[in-house]
């Protein structure tokens, strides 16, 4: 019974700590957003309604969780540190609960972050971002784009569809080519002044000139029409390295797999955010256990040294996940290992420090 008592004074306190910090700082930068924002709302005639729910009320979401990290750490040391200050850790530890069973409480409240983490990443925010996109398009600014300029996408193993211009609005294009390779050998080429989407990989092309390679002889055809299948999607040419943040898990898997089938190395960004959905959570647990291996012992300086090193190393590791990740996007490393090592490596100093203190 004197355990159950621990574990939920200890979960109470951590959860609401947390749960008040966000509310804090959250509140503090929507005011600072809206006093941004505030002339572009009158401008535009912005419905309050619109404000709160179709803006603001997806803003949340992604800023809790892109600074989730920074909470957990500030909230574990702020509420141990007082535990700690008021010898309360070490009458717990007094009483015959060891060190490893006093972290339960601590692991069970980071799971329970955890997955409300992946909740929001891997389905929340992708809807809440698309929500918040299309209200900045309409009151704030045009992010979001009508026409597709110079697409290249390897829609099939060997076969590359180009397409210079492309309108959203009719779902037509100008000035395309799709290309054949057996190898690194041109089989054939395809190019049209003018293609249309019909639905389902189904376009037609007008005013098109067909050539096929055999050896050193070249046969040409040329029409006014063809209806042929070409494996993609208008929504395709829009995508950018953005769009991956705007998909849901099962969207982002699908998206993957299709690009993998069709042989498309370009697809870092894509793989990159699928591992950060895994990655980014699992920070829960690891600055939980920074947290509590930092404050659980009564130190000179109290809080303030505890919470100053814990801002820091918080900082330290959003700081390093962000610029790993650039190494994935750019081609230098794996997407898998430049989201995991910022992981591996506070992980690592967690256990050396849990090692010292649970001795």
């Amino acid at each position: 019974m004197f355990l159950d008592k621990i574990d939920k004074y200890i979960i109470g306190k951590f959860l609401g700590t947390f749960f008040f910090s966000i509310v804090l700082i959250m509140s503090i930068a929507i005011i600072f957003d809206l006093t941004e924002k505030m002339d572009d709302f009158f401008e535009n005639q912005a419905p309050l309604k619109e404000i709160i729910f179709d803006y603001y009320l997806n803003f949340v979401p992604y800023f809790m969780n892109m600074f989730s990290p920074l909470f957990i750490f500030i909230s574990v040391i702020f509420f141990t540190s007082k535990l700690a200050g008021n010898s309360e850790i070490i009458a717990i530890l007094s009483s015959g609960v060891s060190y490893h069973r006093m972290m339960m409480p601590y692991l069970f409240s980071a799971t329970l972050l955890f997955l409300m983490s992946f909740v929001l990443t891997g389905y929340i925010i992708p809807r809440s971002s698309e929500s918040m996109l299309r209200f900045q398009d309409k009151y704030i600014q045009r992010f979001t784009r009508d026409n597709a300029r110079n697409v290249q996408i390897e829609v099939a193993p060997g076969s590359i569809f180009y397409i210079e211009t492309f309108q959203k609005q009719n779902n037509t294009g100008y000035r395309a080519s799709l290309d054949q390779f057996d190898g690194k050998r041109l089989v054939s080429r395809i190019t049209a002044e003018r293609i249309q989407y019909d639905s389902a990989y189904n376009w037609t092309l007008h005013s098109y000139v067909r050539r096929e390679f055999h050896d050193m002889n070249e046969t040409l055809t040329r029409g006014s029409r063809l209806d042929t299948i070409i494996p993609v999607v208008p929504k395709e040419l829009f995508y950018t390295a953005e769009n991956a943040q705007m998909m849901s898990n099962p969207e982002l898997k699908e998206y993957i797999e299709t690009q993998r089938k069709r042989g498309s190395g370009n697809i870092q960004a894509f793989e990159t955010e699928w591992w950060k959905r895994w990655a980014s959570p699992i920070g829960a647990f690891i600055m939980t256990l920074l947290g509590v291996t930092l404050s659980s012992k009564k130190v000179r300086g109290g809080m303030g040294k505890n919470l100053g090193i814990g801002i820091t190393l918080s900082a330290l590791y959003i700081l390093f996940s962000t610029v790993s990740t650039t190494f994935s996007v750019n081609g230098v490393m794996s997407p898998f290992m430049s989201v995991w090592i910022p992981n591996f490596v506070f992980l690592a100093i967690g256990a050396l420090l849990y090692i010292r203190v649970s001795r």
